[in-house]
């Protein structure tokens, strides 16, 4: 993944990662996938209970995960006989830290409430 240290060693998405990562999530139903998942932990979900939650046909729901998986947003494995989805952490962190990163015009005090609800 092309990324750069950030000022503080974080690690930040490059402009084209993040257009891509923000254009999956640019679709209702996608987000809806992706929030589901980060809900769910690092454990994931089976693919028949995101469609269930989310009301979406199987072979719709399948184009969703593989553009999110393609943006990064997703990691998948398989259990058994079923496809477990999960949130990929990491590249979440580099996309909020990537629209963080010049935030507030050098004011944190701005986005405080921001990074405090993030922490708890």
């Amino acid at each position: 993944m092309r990324t750069r240290a950030g000022r503080e060693g974080l690690l930040l998405m490059q402009l084209p990662l993040a257009v891509d990562a923000l254009s999956a999530l640019a679709h209702g139903s996608r987000l809806a996938v992706f929030r589901l998942l980060v809900r769910a932990g690092p454990d994931g979900v089976a693919a028949g209970d995101i469609a269930r939650e989310i009301g979406a046909l199987p072979n719709t729901l399948s184009s969703h995960l593989t553009i999110l998986g393609h943006a990064g947003l997703i990691r998948s494995r398989r259990d058994g006989r079923s496809i477990l989805y999960s949130a990929d952490y990491e590249r979440m962190r580099e996309l909020l830290g990537f629209l963080m990163e010049d935030c507030c015009a050098g004011r944190p005090e701005i986005c405080a409430p921001f990074a405090t609800g993030c922490s708890a």
